[in-house]
């Protein structure tokens, strides 16, 4: 599959039903489990400098009710310490970085309202705070030399620059998987470490010295990268189009030159290219988990989002569908869906699914 990610790779943009927009609580979810880290960062990045501007970028900030999320966590974070030192509150440049596939429009749609809000939460002496989005990949040069001081990122950087060369074995799989071959899981680990490797070089050339960077990424706690922990929610998508091909729905070689751009790395082996590509410090590296359905311990849901699967199985469409429809085409989107949802709510039923989460947090040494 030689389809170019970063032409195809977007979350699905506006506020419609099948929209990231409105499909990201998953992500939502783990951005508050991270927040006790990025406050922590961004307060001692503050207190070591009080710089007079403050530049934050959010890469890979998708569209939707999460984009500004954290942005507004961060610059809290700071105002509330600033009062405490009763100190000039500094100005903000925030940049919101995606692919150029992004829906960029929705969220400079949302933009006044947002700022309005803050500006009412933090009161008339806090600094104005400036937006500018950043059409572009993060695996390459973004910003100037030295001209960032905080780079947040959840869940982006388990997406790979391109699907890895030398897949031809990985029949019936669409990702690594139990019955992927060695070379398989060996390419998919060497294309994880280049691309990156290739991130940190170029935040570390991005950042002033002392700056602070907090990444989460999906991930996985063990050492075996085809472990269920990873791989299984792509495990499932691909029974939904096997069961296709069997129909005469979808072409076998199709779905064989079909692979999913995303490595699911461990901690270690997180913390192995920090070290190695030498420019960041790690302050923190923790693990966390969440669960596939999002909703699971909300109370007073409507019927339909007591449905686990459906949840689930949309919230993956928001995510995969513009690979699908890039490479298998519009028409079969819905039925792999619907295959999809029925798969996963019976899985679900019978064993704890769960995504796990990597977190680092570094500092530019």
């Amino acid at each position: 599959m030689d389809m170019e990610v970063g032409q195809v790779l977007h979350m699905n943009g506006g506020v419609g039903e099948t929209s990231y927009a409105n499909n990201s609580l998953v992500q939502q979810k783990v951005i508050t489990m991270t927040k006790p880290i990025t406050v922590d960062a961004i307060t001692k990045l503050y207190c070591s400098s009080y710089p007079v501007a403050i530049a934050i970028a959010d890469l890979g900030c998708s569209s939707g009710p999460n984009t500004l999320l954290v942005v507004s966590e961060l610059i809290k974070a700071v105002d509330s310490h600033r009062r405490k030192m009763s100190r000039k509150s500094p100005e903000y440049q925030v940049f919101l970085n995606d692919l150029p596939g992004n829906d960029f429009n929705t969220i400079f749609r949302s933009l006044s309202v947002f700022q309005n809000k803050l500006r009412m939460q933090l009161g008339p002496d806090s600094g104005p705070c400036f937006f500018t989005g950043v059409p572009g990949s993060f695996y390459g040069r973004l910003f100037k030399k030295n001209s960032l001081h905080f780079v947040h990122s959840s869940y982006s950087l388990q997406w790979l620059s391109q699907v890895p060369q030398g897949l031809e074995n990985n029949k019936g799989n669409i990702y690594m998987a139990s019955t992927s071959p060695p070379d398989v899981l060996k390419a998919y680990y060497e294309q994880f470490q280049q691309d990156f490797s290739l991130f940190l070089k170029c935040r570390s050339e991005e950042l002033v010295n002392g700056g602070r960077m907090v990444l989460t990424v999906l991930g996985r706690r063990n050492d075996d990268p085809s472990s269920k922990e990873g791989c299984y929610i792509w495990e499932l998508l691909a029974m939904a189009l096997n069961d296709m091909v069997l129909e005469g729905v979808i072409e076998e070689e199709k779905l064989n030159s079909f692979n999913i751009p995303q490595y699911t790395p461990s901690p270690v082996e997180v913390k192995h290219e920090v070290s190695k590509e030498g420019s960041f410090s790690i302050d923190r590296l923790e693990v966390t988990q969440v669960n596939w359905n999002a909703y699971q311990n909300e109370t007073d849901l409507s019927d339909a989002f007591k449905d686990g699967g459906y949840n689930v199985a949309k919230c993956m469409r928001a995510v995969a569908e513009p690979l699908i429809v890039s490479h298998f085409g519009e028409a079969i989107v819905d039925q792999v869906f619907q295959r999809y949802r029925e798969i996963i709510a019976d899985r679900m039923s019978k064993e704890k699914t769960e995504f796990v989460n990597v977190i680092v947090s570094l500092i530019k040494a």
